[in-house]
């Protein structure tokens, strides 16, 4: 056997394609969740007919009815091979399972980051867009919130543990401006037993807009995995 063919697998608790497992169900999903995504920000983010705008709701209900018509899937059918292993190597891109709804590629309301470690800390790059607008020409706070908890959780891949959010803070210092490159860095603090202590910065153009402070809390991987197996749907 290679060392590639060795080395290569599903990431732990993911459902992102790996090299040795294509899966074209997964592509086609990233596919979707991209251009359920631009749709968004097309609509939001430019002026249209009233006839255009009947057409992209007849034709997103229609979409809706055959998507609903399909059985249920849960986050607990994401595949798990191995456990909470290895982090990544320093400079890698980073990614978790698809529907992960703020960096998820599959996910309709993601903000198409891309994660980075760099040494003991997580950087997540993106640009905010239309449907992110808050205040004229600044992202809404909750964006900003949620890019921090998204962001603060693959720390918890560099720790190999698996945790919850038990606080989160964001102090916003300036606006957070829309179709600026943006930069969120994130890194752990200090370990308290079961306590996960992380600060983080956003910064645009190199002046930090936001900074953020989040206390996490461990749990076993069991737990994990039994809170997964209870969310398995049952049927309507």
């Amino acid at each position: 056997m290679s060392e590639h063919a060795h080395s290569a697998h599903i990431d732990p608790l993911m459902h992102v394609a790996q090299p040795d497992h294509p899966d074209q169900v997964a592509e086609a999903r990233a596919a979707a969740g991209r251009a359920i995504r631009d749709v968004g920000h097309a609509l939001v983010g430019h002026h249209a007919p009233i006839p255009l705008l009947h057409t992209v709701a007849g034709s997103l209900a229609a979409l809706t009815g055959q998507l609903s018509a399909g059985p249920l899937r849960s986050r607990a059918e994401v595949p798990r091979d191995g456990e909470w292993g290895t982090p990544p190597p320093d400079g890698s891109v980073m990614t978790s399972y698809d529907e992960r709804p703020v960096s998820g590629r599959s996910s309709p309301w993601g903000l198409d980051l891309t994660i980075m470690r760099d040494g003991d800390e997580v950087v997540g790059s993106l640009t905010l867009r239309a449907a992110h607008e808050g205040a004229p020409g600044r992202s809404h706070g909750g964006i900003v919130a949620a890019l921090f908890d998204d962001v603060y959780g693959f720390v918890l891949t560099l720790q190999a543990l698996p945790a919850f959010t038990g606080e989160l803070s964001v102090r916003y210092e300036a606006g957070v401006p829309i179709g600026v490159p943006l930069e969120c860095r994130v890194r752990l603090v200090e370990t308290n037993g079961r306590k996960l202590s992380m600060s983080g910065e956003l910064s645009a153009g190199g002046q930090v807009v936001a900074r953020s402070k989040a206390l996490f809390i461990t749990i076993q991987p069991e737990q994990f995995r039994q809170g997964a197996a209870q969310g398995q749907p049952q049927g309507e």
